[in-house]
């Protein structure tokens, strides 16, 4: 396995190509966790993520017989720009497999490092498949996005920058998919004990839990997420074996958590993350105090990508609104006569609602021959400012049923 030795020596070869990424801390965090929490911003990382460290690690170690017969990868994005950019720093022909609804701002920038992009598939390990054919065919060395000592090891560098920049750092919270970046963060904090680390997977994709159970890899039940970056089917041999004896915990989160991590993150830290960047920062809102927070030492959470599309950046944001109580679903019934609706209409606004959408129903089974229904979307505060429409809503004599 690799270790800190490892890793530094990964960081001697990352030395002008990697970014040293900062840290930001979070007062919203801080307040929620009782600690100082940190944001390690490797969404600001070239190519959007961490992974050009691995590729690059792994790309620059290769025979210049390997080198001359080019690279072939496998990714929905991340990885696939890591692998491009790191190509074209190294002058090699990189050919990258996609999985067929991958984002195409992912696939674009993947393409502008000069990659020759090929879709297939519907998940990382189908296009996996693909790069492994692809690679037996004509030579091409397949770099794998996590299960390799030396993209594990390049990833770990991000460890090597937290521990200069928070110091005093009790807990890193890792978002994981393969496990790459958990597990290289993970062999560089070996001859650190006093520092834990944390890995968080989606629940709708979520391997590992069930796989550190089983003492073995073991598949994935689903892969439905909206965190595309972390949608792995199933734990690497490499990453596995390094999380298991360092006995690194993976928490899952929730649609939901990851939505409104990704709000809060950028609404407050002013950062833009997708929503496998955000993982980290869900699982603290999740559950605050169960990270390893409550020794009072501050906690870094890994943005590990900010490469979204920005339709599905506005779909997260509307369901993040919604999961945070920030939007009102109101079916509110009325008397069928002229004026009603713009009374009800004139009482929201009086009670602060901002009406987004309206659908006026005249058939229902809950509706009597006189009445009519309205479905109102309705922008809030809050949850409290919720609490208050509704209060309001029915102190006024409306009767409100669920929309």
């Amino acid at each position: 396995m690799i270790g800190p030795a490892d890793v530094r020596a990964a960081a001697e070869l990352l030395q002008g190509v990697a970014e040293r990424t900062p840290v930001q801390r979070s007062r919203a965090l801080s307040r929620l966790a009782g600690a100082d929490v940190w944001l390690k911003c490797e969404n600001l990382q070239r190519a959007g993520s961490f992974k050009i460290r691995g590729a690059y690690t792994r790309m620059a170690r290769l025979t210049p017989d390997e080198q001359a017969r080019g690279v072939v990868a496998a990714s929905a994005g991340n990885h696939a720009q890591g692998v491009a950019l790191a190509a074209g720093l190294l002058g090699l022909d990189a050919v990258i497999f996609m999985p067929v609804d991958a984002a195409l701002p992912k696939i674009a920038a993947t393409r502008g490092y000069g990659a020759h992009v090929e879709l297939v598939g519907t998940s990382v390990d189908e296009a996996l498949v693909a790069a492994r054919a692809h690679a037996d065919r004509t030579g091409a060395v397949l770099i794998h996005p996590f299960d390799h000592p030396d993209i594990d090891a390049g990833q770990g560098t991000v460890a090597l920058e937290v521990l200069e920049q928070v110091p005093d750092v009790g807990t890193i919270v890792v978002p994981v998919g393969g496990g790459g970046l958990a597990a290289g963060i993970a062999a560089a904090l070996a001859d650190r004990p006093d520092v834990r680390v944390v890995g968080v997977q989606a629940a709708r994709a979520a391997a590992y839990p069930a796989s550190l159970a089983a003492g073995r890899p073991v598949p994935a039940p689903e892969l439905r997420t909206m965190a595309d970056g972390i949608a792995v089917g199933t734990p690497g041999a490499v990453p596995f074996e390094l999380l298991a004896a360092h006995r690194v915990p993976v928490r899952t989160v929730s649609e939901e958590d990851l939505s409104r991590a990704l709000l809060l993150v950028a609404e407050r830290a002013k950062l833009v993350v997708e929503p496998s960047g955000a993982a980290a920062v869900a699982a603290l809102m999740a559950d605050p105090h169960g990270l390893g927070t409550d020794d009072g030492r501050p906690v870094v959470c890994v943005l590990s990508g900010g490469n979204i599309d920005p339709l599905v950046l506005l779909r997260v944001v509307r369901h993040g609104l919604a999961s945070a109580g920030r939007y009102l679903q109101l079916h509110v019934v009325v008397e069928d006569t002229p004026g009603a609706l713009a009374d009800l209409l004139r009482d929201v606004a009086g009670l602060g609602g901002n009406v987004m959408h309206v659908s006026h129903l005249r058939t229902g089974d809950d509706l009597g021959f006189s009445e009519v229904a309205v479905d109102l979307q309705i922008e809030t505060k809050g949850p409290e400012h919720c609490a208050a429409v509704l209060a309001g809503l029915r102190r006024a004599g409306y009767r409100l049923g669920d929309a």
